[in-house]
């Protein structure tokens, strides 16, 4: 198996295609470092992968905070010595028209989507060109390939990431570093109960085009098989 004995870091691991990669990941006997800003649920996906016997291990991340960031960094490689794999996975959607979307919440999306994996790569990054070797993802989205209404800013931080990956994995080719963009389609997922409405409050609802789509879960193999 690819995964097995790797060290991997995935961030957005509490729930949804998160949380699907992190159980497959575990199957494969990868060493998994879970993040994401929901410390209890974090210890729930934690408790079902000791029931699988994995090697989890839980660390509480905010993206946007870079002194958090690389905390983490520098406890992963004092641990393990290296990390294999970084699976950029946090984000948060929305669920507002442009002209009623205040810039606050176009800069908070925008924050957490992009800047935030952008903080991540940039800290991990040195640790993998060092040990010549490593593989980082990012979840994208078809947003991330073509405008939706209701979701400028989610489509606009998903694009920002095309340009950003597309361009790193041209640069990093030489040091046997592979990048990989993921383009979900609909799956079942919280992701729009917790999406931005334009007074920056949760979406509260499960639109059709999550409770009709595939599971995390088939989601979580055919990502990992892309490697």
């Amino acid at each position: 198996m690819f995964y097995r004995n790797k060290v991997v870091w995935i961030t957005g691991a509490s729930s949804g295609i998160g949380e699907a990669l992190v159980y497959e990941l575990a199957r494969q006997f990868a060493i998994v470092i879970i993040s994401s800003n929901q410390q209890s649920e974090l210890e729930r996906v934690k408790n079902n992968c000791d029931n699988l016997k994995a090697n989890c291990f839980i660390k509480y991340l905010d993206v946007t905070n870079a002194a958090n960031i690389n905390e983490i960094t520098n406890w992963i490689i004092q641990t393990f010595g290296r990390i294999d794999v970084l699976i950029n996975n946090a984000g948060i959607s929305q669920r507002s028209l442009v002209i009623e979307t205040p810039i606050e919440n176009d800069r908070k999306i925008m924050e957490i989507n992009y800047f935030g994996s952008v903080l991540l790569t940039k800290a991990v990054l040195p640790h993998m060109i060092n040990q010549k070797s490593g593989y980082i993802a990012v979840t994208s989205s078809i947003s991330g390939k073509f405008g939706f209404p209701l979701r400028s800013a989610y489509a606009a931080s998903k694009h920002a990431l095309h340009g950003f990956f597309e361009t790193l994995r041209s640069e990093v080719y030489e040091h046997n570093i592979k990048v990989l963009i993921a383009f979900p389609g609909r799956v079942q997922t919280n992701i729009s109960l917790h999406a931005l409405t334009k007074d920056g409050t949760p979406h509260g609802k499960m639109d059709e085009g999550q409770s009709t789509g595939i599971t995390a879960e088939n989601c979580a193999k055919q990502y990992l098989k892309s490697n």
